[in-house]
């Protein structure tokens, strides 16, 4: 019960971000929302992720972690309907905030809980979450439209996504930890985090990879339309990376218990440097799918950071450290990776700056990853409570 409880939470920890880029513009029309406000809208998710995230260790000590992750879903629940009728644009962002409580928690959360009650099955429940999480993302951004022409209501395609999110309480309701589970002893505080040279590499490589992710989920499909692209066609490229995603996020967390991650990594960092070079000298030709492809291969490595969580930790408590702290400070750093491409390309009027810089942070996910690959724990630096 426990392990369809993390699966079916994983599963919406995103829903409430993708559903809303797929309809912005009819949305935008709809609440007579400003272009600085939609850009504030596409930033929300980064800013509740690094701010809510940062709060789940201690929700998670003071609840456990069956009523956190109970309690998160159902205001997850109640802020996707909210906000799908919120009557102007000042709720909706208010609503959206509950609407992307799961995510932000969860991304916390199921670290510990497979750290807790599954530390001899961390590659395989990482796995089933990552792999899930990834679905998750895609069926909200490919249904979402579909679902706004069949019904002709924006507002019913984005509260529909409430009902996935309502199933996946149903598990954690119905699960009682069993006699091994409720003899673990409650996870504990990792006192002084920022002291940690682990912990700060681990924040860097993380907020590299999610810089350079979201900087293609948000500027790929203009990079291709200034190329001479269709905007179905980068559309369609951009698919390309998510569903490439999908198959690589179920095999890195096993390989990386099975053989180490360090090997693993350097397979999935040697397809950046194609990748980069390829779309920005041959974007928008008849290869672009080869460099999406491997864009797509190359930015799994979220899935290898989050088994890394486990890994780097002796304890519950010292994942918990290492995966809020990683998160909540990762995640500013992403978010200010696609303002920057939006900055520069401003500026200049040229994509040479911007690749340019998904370069350089490719270079520093490269190497702060050689140093967290290395077998080390986060306890061996701090003295635990």
């Amino acid at each position: 019960m426990l392990v369809v409880g993390v699966v079916l939470a994983a599963f919406n920890f995103r829903t409430a971000v993708t559903s809303v880029g797929a309809i912005l513009a009819e949305l935008r029309e709809g609440l007579g929302m400003s272009e600085t406000v939609a850009g504030l809208l596409t930033t929300l998710p980064v800013l509740a992720f690094a701010g809510l995230g940062a709060l789940a260790p201690r929700l998670a000590r003071r609840f456990g972690p069956r009523p956190l992750l109970t309690g998160a879903l159902l205001v997850m629940s109640v802020g996707l309907v909210a906000r799908a009728w919120a009557p102007n644009t000042a709720l909706f962002l208010l609503f959206s905030l509950l609407a992307l409580a799961a995510g932000a928690i969860g991304n916390v959360a199921v670290p510990v809980i497979v750290k807790r009650y599954f530390p001899h099955r961390i590659g395989l429940m990482t796995t089933a979450y990552s792999t899930t999480l990834a679905v998750g993302t895609a069926v909200a951004a490919a249904a979402t439209a579909p679902l706004d022409h069949l019904l002709d209501d924006w507002r019913i395609a984005l509260a529909v996504w409430a009902l996935p999110a309502l199933v996946a309480i149903v598990p954690w309701l119905l699960w009682r930890p069993g006699a091994a589970a409720a003899g673990v002893a409650p996870i504990g505080r990792l006192h002084g985090v920022r002291r940690s040279r682990l912990a700060w590499t681990m924040l860097v490589a993380f907020g590299a990879q999610s810089a350079i992710a979201y900087i293609l989920m948000g500027w790929t499909t203009t990079i291709l339309a200034s190329d001479g692209m269709s905007a179905a066609a980068a559309g369609t490229m951009l698919g390309v990376l998510t569903v490439v995603q999908i198959p690589v996020s179920v095999v890195v967390p096993v390989l990386t218990v099975r053989w180490g991650p360090r090997p693993v990594f350097l397979l999935l960092m040697a397809c950046y440097p194609p990748a980069i070079a390829g779309l920005w000298l041959f974007g928008g030709g008849p290869a672009t799918w080869l460099w999406m492809a491997l864009f797509g291969i190359g930015t799994s490595v979220f899935p290898l950071i989050l088994t890394l969580f486990g890994l780097r930790a002796r304890t519950p408590a010292g994942t918990s450290a290492l995966s809020s702290f990683a998160q909540s400070g990762g995640y500013l750093i992403a978010g200010a990776g696609p303002l920057a491409v939006g900055w520069v390309f401003g500026l200049t009027g040229s994509w040479s700056v911007p690749f340019g810089l998904v370069g350089a942070l490719a270079v520093l996910l490269f190497a702060a990853g050689l140093y967290i690959t290395r077998e080390r724990y986060i306890e061996d630096e701090l003295a635990p409570a």
